[in-house]
């Protein structure tokens, strides 16, 4: 079970009891958010599309709180200008904590069955047959005596 959410002006894939670092949003930590544009949303064989958002389905979260991402370094420079400009960017985040997907049946989360590597059989392939010299390479052969011979005569 996922849902597709709309949060903060970017999409977000959403599971029941996952956490998403959402862009900065003026909530209280601690505090419930019911996220209000829902895109798409699927259990198994249901699946709601929205058109433009899912209405049927509800998703609660709880900020659990608010931080910076690490300083990324943006740098400028045009050349031959005697421009360049160094500055340094924290985005700040909201770390929500998704509770529950409403208007679903609500399933407990099954491991899923580990991969097993196939393994394609070794198949030993036929010896090839013994190629005979080609004609050309015996014709080539046949002519460096004539050459040689000529060489000599001259």
């Amino acid at each position: 079970m996922y849902a597709i959410a709309r949060i903060a002006g970017k999409q977000f894939r959403i599971e029941p009891e996952s956490k998403v670092k959402v862009p900065l949003m003026q909530l209280a930590e601690g505090s419930t958010y019911e996220i209000p544009e829902i895109l798409f949303a699927t259990d198994g064989d249901k699946r709601f599309v929205g058109q433009p958002t899912v209405t049927e389905v509800k998703i609660t979260a709880k900020v659990l709180t608010h931080g910076r991402d690490p300083k990324i370094m943006v740098f400028r420079k045009k050349r031959r200008k005697g421009f360049a400009a160094l500055r340094g960017h924290r985005q700040g985040f909201t770390l929500l904590q998704i509770d529950t997907i409403q208007g679903m049946t609500v399933t407990p989360k099954e491991k899923p069955a580990p991969r097993v590597k196939m393994v394609k059989p070794k198949v030993e392939a036929a010896p090839a047959p013994e190629k005979e010299p080609k004609a050309k390479a015996k014709a080539k052969t046949a002519a460096k005596p004539k050459a040689k011979a000529k060489k000599q005569e001259k």
